[in-house]
C-alpha cells in the first residue's frame, strides 16, 4: 500500500508534514532551553533541538550535513558540554541558572527578530517548485578530507584541549595551591 502524495483533509504532503513536525520540536526544546531553571535539563533540551535540526537537514536532503549535525553537536559539543557542567560543579554552586534577570530584554529582543524574520519570509519571492537536490557524498568527503583537512584537525585539536581543561578543573583540590 502507497501513500498518497497529499494527505487527506489537509492538503499538504507528507513531507510538509515533517517540517513542521521537526521544526514545532525544535521550537517547543529551544523554548525548554532558555526557560528551563535546571542547567542539566536545559542541555537536554538543547540535545533535542539539535535532533530536530538534523532532521530538518534530512528533509531538506542533505544527509551528509545531518551526520554531521548528529556526530559533531550531539556527539561532542553538546555531551562535552553536559560533562564539563557535571565534572566543574561543585555543591556548594547553585543547581539553578542565576541569570534569570534578563528575561524582559531577551523577550523584546525575541520579538523584534520574529518581527524580521517574518517580515523576510513574508517578502521573499520562493520559487514555485522547490525539488530536492542529493549531494554526492564521495565528492564532500573528497573536498573535506583534502581542502579543509587543517580546520577539521584544529577542531579535533580544540575540542581534546577542552575535555583535558575540564578534567584538569574537576581534579583540582579546591583551596589549594592550584
Amino acid at each position: 500500500m502507497t501513500l498518497p502524495e497529499a494527505i487527506p483533509l489537509l492538503g499538504f504532503g507528507w513531507d510538509d508534514l515533517l517540517f513542521m513536525g521537526f521544526a514545532a520540536l525544535m521550537i517547543v526544546a529551544a523554548l525548554a532551553v532558555v526557560l528551563m531553571r535546571d542547567i542539566i535539563r536545559s542541555g537536554l533540551a538543547m540535545i533535542i533541538t539539535f535532533i530536530g535540526l538534523a532532521g530538518l537537514y534530512v528533509i531538506a536532503g542533505a544527509p551528509v550535513v545531518a551526520a554531521a549535525q548528529v556526530l559533531v553537536y550531539i556527539g561532542a559539543i553538546s555531551v562535552l558540554g553536559l560533562f564539563a557542567i557535571m565534572l566543574t560543579q561543585t555543591k556548594a554552586a547553585p543547581r539553578e541558572l542565576v541569570f534569570q534577570t534578563q528575561a524582559v530584554p531577551a523577550a523584546i529582543a525575541s520579538l523584534v527578530l520574529a518581527l524580521l524574520i517574518g517580515v523576510a519570509v513574508a517578502s521573499t519571492d520562493w520559487p514555485a517548485s522547490g525539488g530536492l537536490q542529493w549531494t554526492d557524498t564521495t565528492e564532500l568527503a573528497m573536498r573535506l578530507f583534502d581542502s579543509f583537512v587543517l580546520p577539521f584537525e584544529v577542531v579535533s585539536v580544540l575540542l581534546l584541549a577542552a575535555v583535558i581543561g575540564g578534567v584538569f578543573l574537576a581534579k583540582r583540590e579546591r583551596g589549594g595551591k592550584d
